[in-house]
C-alpha cells in the first residue's frame, strides 16, 4: 500500500505499544460502535491470526473494548477498558479462532442489546489504519478514514442515481463508492466515503428516496 505522509506510517497518537495492534483495534471497535448507534449491554469479540496470538501482550483485547466505548486511540481509558465496561454491565466474550483469514490482524466483532445487533469484520492494516471488510454479512470495504455514509436499500433500478444525486446536488464529492448484495433483486449496501461531514437534513432527504429503507452515518 502507499503512503501518504510520514504520519502514515508512524501512525496516530495513540495507548499501547502496536500501531496495528491497538490503535487500529481500537479504530474497528469504535467503527462498531459507530454503525450500533448506542453502548452494547455484551460483546463477542473473535480473534484471527496475530491479533489471536499476541492480543493480551499488546493489549489488542482493551483496545477493541475501548473503540466499543467509543474512546478514541489516545483515550488513556482504554487501558481499563475492560474493567470500565464490565461495571457498566456489559458482557465481554473473546473468542480465539483458529480459521485463517486474508489478513493476519483480523478481529469479528458482534454487540448487541434487547433491540438488536451488528456484525464486523475489520482488519487492521498498518500505522493504525483500518479496513471494515464485513458487515452484518454483506461484503465491503471500509477505510474508517473519511466520513462515510452506508445505505440499505431494496435491489432496484434507479436506487443507486437516486442517492448520487441528491449527494451532487449539495456539491458532496464522493471519494469511494461500492454495493455489495448478498441476491438480487434484494437488501443491497451502498457504501459510501466522502469529503466532508454530511448533515443530517441530507440523510433524512436521502432515506426517503423510494427503496431506501436505512442510513447511516460514519463521522471520521
Amino acid at each position: 500500500m502507499k503512503y501518504k505522509s510520514v504520519f502514515d506510517i508512524i501512525g496516530p497518537v495513540m495507548i499501547g505499544p502496536s500501531s496495528s495492534h491497538t490503535a487500529g483495534a481500537a479504530r474497528i471497535g469504535r467503527v462498531a460502535r459507530s454503525l450500533f448507534g448506542r453502548e452494547p449491554k455484551w460483546a463477542n469479540i473473535s480473534l484471527y491470526g496475530s491479533f489471536r496470538e499476541t492480543y493480551k501482550g499488546h493489549g489488542t483485547d482493551v483496545a477493541i473494548v475501548g473503540g466499543i466505548l467509543d474512546f478514541d486511540t489516545d483515550d488513556i481509558r482504554i487501558i481499563n477498558a475492560i474493567k470500565i465496561a464490565e461495571e457498566r454491565g456489559m458482557k465481554l466474550n473473546f473468542i480465539e479462532e483458529d480459521a485463517v483469514t486474508d489478513h493476519p490482524n483480523t478481529a469479528r466483532i458482534i454487540i448487541g442489546d434487547e433491540q438488536g445487533e451488528l456484525e464486523l469484520v475489520g482488519i487492521s492494516i498498518g500505522g493504525g489504519k483500518i479496513e471494515i471488510t464485513e458487515l452484518n454479512g454483506f461484503e465491503l470495504k471500509l477505510s474508517g478514514n473519511h466520513p462515510a455514509i452506508l445505505v440499505v436499500h431494496n435491489d432496484r433500478f434507479g436506487a443507486i442515481a437516486g442517492v448520487s444525486n441528491i449527494l451532487a446536488q449539495y456539491e458532496i464529492n464522493i471519494g469511494h463508492m461500492e454495493v455489495s448484495r448478498k441476491e438480487k433483486g434484494k437488501l443491497a449496501l451502498m457504501t459510501i466515503e466522502v469529503d466532508q461531514n454530511i448533515e443530517n437534513k441530507i440523510l433524512n432527504e436521502i432515506e426517503q428516496l423510494p427503496h431506501v429503507l436505512k442510513v447511516t452515518k460514519i463521522v471520521d
